[in-house]
């Protein structure tokens, strides 16, 4: 009787410490396919930082179909990245997304241009057709065009607005003479296209004074409300940092890893590398806290807009340090 106690604690026990120790399971949905500009999580998955801190993740791509604020109010994520006038625009259409960390603390967002176009400065964009990305991508050159006090619907004196896939054709095909780029990947696809910086300007959204915040990190509010969830959150951001901090240490390795998750086989090695060193320079003096200044900077930029800003009144409760303060700390 007593071996068959001893027998019977002992499996208990083995079961409490097994269910001690599940791991707590959180979904990530990226704005984008896999690659280098989210290497911080595939390195926090890699490195076993997340495991560390008793978390089970779920990396999802996204891609040209893929709306991260759709895939959270659906319940297909747990947080989501994505840029802050998207989360904001949709936050005040009713979907309260929240930022709980903000990894990257520059823009790469660029308006790249050929030369032979006739483009030198900003003023020469009247009567030119430029490129833009939509599904949320375009609020910011929205927001630049109204400070330039531009139209955008082909009007005399405007521009001409191309709805730009996600590649860089209409510039290499001459449909439009400035397509979006960011500094880590369209730009370079430019390059290896065959054109030279010499044949290209560039205008960074960042010096122009429009750059808004890029690839944070998006929950539901009412989430928050719950201890466990916000726990996890902890968890999961203070992980999360130490992936981005590595990455920013071993590019190289990072991009590598980055390689070892992409399932499409699309990517290539150097791209990769290049795009870890482009990125590392965005995320770089972020601890992953957001910065006011900089969430402010955002929400001025996307209600300067005129009779059509992008969002028209000075959200509330759209960020929270509750989730850094402790992951951080």
């Amino acid at each position: 009787m007593k071996t068959f106690l001893k027998t019977a604690l002992a499996s208990a026990a083995v079961l409490a410490a097994g269910v001690a120790q599940a791991a707590d399971d959180v979904t990530l949905q990226l704005k984008w396919v896999t690659q280098a500009q989210f290497a911080g999580y595939y390195v926090a998955q890699d490195q076993g930082f997340y495991e560390a801190e008793g978390l089970n993740v779920t990396i999802k791509p996204g891609g040209p179909d893929i709306a991260p604020a759709q895939v959270i109010a659906g319940g297909g994520a747990d947080v989501v990245l994505d840029w802050m006038p998207s989360a904001l625009a949709s936050r005040e259409k009713g979907l309260a997304l929240v930022n709980i960390a903000q990894p990257f603390k520059s823009s790469g967002m660029m308006l790249t241009c050929r030369k032979d176009a006739g483009i030198s400065s900003p003023e020469d964009f009247a009567g030119k057709t430029l490129g833009v990305w939509f599904f949320g991508n375009e609020y910011p050159f929205l927001s630049w065009m109204s400070k330039l006090g531009l139209a955008t619907d082909g009007s005399e004196g405007g521009v001409t607005v191309l709805k730009q896939g996600f590649n860089v054709d209409p510039i290499l095909q001459g449909q439009a003479a400035c397509v979006s780029t960011m500094t880590y990947n369209e730009y370079w696809q430019i390059i290896d296209a065959g054109l030279s910086p010499d044949d290209l300007v560039v205008f960074k959204y960042e010096d122009q004074g429009v750059a808004t915040l890029e690839d944070g990190m998006y929950v539901l509010e009412k989430n928050l409300s719950d201890p466990a969830f916000e726990d996890k959150m902890v968890r999961f951001v203070r992980a999360s940092m130490k992936g981005w901090k590595w990455a920013e240490e071993n590019p190289k390795d990072a991009a590598m890893i980055v390689l070892d998750n992409d399932a499409t086989g699309a990517q290539t090695e150097e791209h990769q590398i290049r795009m870890m060193g482009e990125v590392a320079k965005l995320t770089a003096g972020s601890n992953g806290a957001l910065d006011p200044a900089d969430y402010d900077r955002t929400v001025s930029s996307l209600m300067s807009g005129g009779s059509d800003p992008v969002i028209t009144a000075k959200p509330e409760g759209a960020w929270t340090h509750a989730i850094t303060d402790k992951a951080l700390n």
